[in-house]
């Protein structure tokens, strides 16, 4: 119940914050790799499927990744991108998404 994780995540953490993220059926796992200098310019090197895992460790990437529609690809791309200048990152990096069985994707983390 959400009371006992509010319980948990206070005892565990001092907060009892608790997220609540939608659930994907059977998402896809799609990096975009980034490049990003102190002078402002983030370029990206397109996309990759990293989906294939065992236990949370990536198996195969496939780049392109295949079943991506060229809109959902530029504007994923383009999201990497958007977000890596608003940040200020400066460094080469790994945007993340899930896209869903309707294309729509979604922002898991950078790193």
């Amino acid at each position: 119940s959400f009371e006992r994780c509010v319980s948990e995540a206070t005892a565990a953490f001092g907060d009892g914050t608790v997220f609540i993220e939608r659930f994907i059926e059977r998402p896809r796992h799609i990096e975009v790799q980034i490049l990003a200098d102190n002078f402002g310019n983030v370029i990206h090197l397109y996309e990759r499927d990293c989906s294939v895992q065992r236990r949370h460790q990536k198996v195969v990437e496939i780049a392109p990744a295949r079943h991506l529609s060229e809109k959902v690809r530029q504007n994923m791309l383009a999201s990497a991108l958007r977000l890596a200048r608003h940040i200020k990152y400066r460094n080469a990096g790994t945007v993340e998404f899930l896209v869903d069985e309707q294309d729509n994707f979604y922002f898991i983390e950078v790193n």
